[in-house]
């Protein structure tokens, strides 16, 4: 799909793509950033999901090999989920392509708004235990249950989807935060990697903006994802969700307010 942008716009779009990359890998979150960003510089709300799971691919790919490079994924003991996130972010692309482009615009803001303070407010505990729990029937349908719903929401929509993995997964295996870092990141790569093919089918991706945003999502992923091992993930997510929450509103007042 053709789009035109400044190259201004599109140096400050990369630039947001690295603090998102960054975050991401940290805290998750990083959609929250680069698609209101995006939907900022005025792409279509299609191109803009499009064009945002191309860049992200990038990060969370980096993100996810960092993690199990450093043997805090196990993809295995996670197949189940692995499996219900591609089916649910090509259930949930094929249903965004039938949402009309104007409740699009008006939609987005406020599912980024409601993923934005859940994240703020969601409770994140640390320890020092790198264990895993029992892999167990009820075990097996949490992470089925868990894979379909999240990549769904991803493929539909994707902004604080790694926050949801995270806070979901602590609560539901209570397990570290090194551990639902890992997971968080790698099921954010498999939605990422499958809606995108599935945007890509459907013509929804501005794929020099994506590349160029991606390659930066990459390099800020790479630092988040060792900042993260080092220091812990508390670092940055209140004033980083403080500052989307308040692009978030500037969008519901351009489209619901003062169009």
């Amino acid at each position: 799909m053709e789009f035109v942008l400044d190259p201004t716009v599109m140096l400050l779009l990369c630039s947001v793509a690295f603090l998102a990359g960054f975050i991401d890998a940290i805290a998750g979150g990083g959609g929250l950033l680069t698609v209101p960003a995006l939907l900022t510089a005025g792409l279509p709300p299609h191109l803009v999901l499009g064009t945002n799971k191309l860049a992200a691919t990038f990060g969370s790919l980096t993100a996810s090999v960092t993690y199990y490079r450093k043997k805090l994924f196990d993809p295995y003991y996670w197949r189940h989920a692995l499996i219900a996130t591609a089916i649910g972010a090509c259930i949930g692309v094929l249903v965004v392509d039938q949402i009309s482009k104007s409740t699009l615009e008006k939609v987005l803001p406020v599912l980024i708004l409601i993923a934005a303070i859940y994240s703020l407010f969601a409770k994140v505990q640390a320890d020092d235990q790198l264990q895993l729990p029992r892999d167990t029937p009820k075990n097996r349908w949490s992470q089925r249950l868990q894979g379909l719903g999240l990549g769904f929401y991803d493929g539909i929509a994707g902004p604080g989807t790694g926050s949801f993995w995270m806070v979901s997964t602590m609560a539901l295996y209570k397990i570290n935060l090194l551990l639902t870092s890992g997971v968080a990141r790698s099921m954010n790569f498999v939605s990422n990697g499958f809606a995108l093919v599935t945007f890509a089918v459907l013509g929804h991706i501005h794929y020099q903006l994506g590349i160029a945003m991606g390659l930066c999502l990459m390099v800020g992923s790479y630092f988040g994802a060792h900042t993260a091992i080092r220091f812990g993930s508390k670092l940055i997510k209140p004033l980083f969700m403080l500052m989307v929450m308040a692009i978030a509103l500037r969008l519901i007042w351009q489209t619901w307010i003062n169009p």
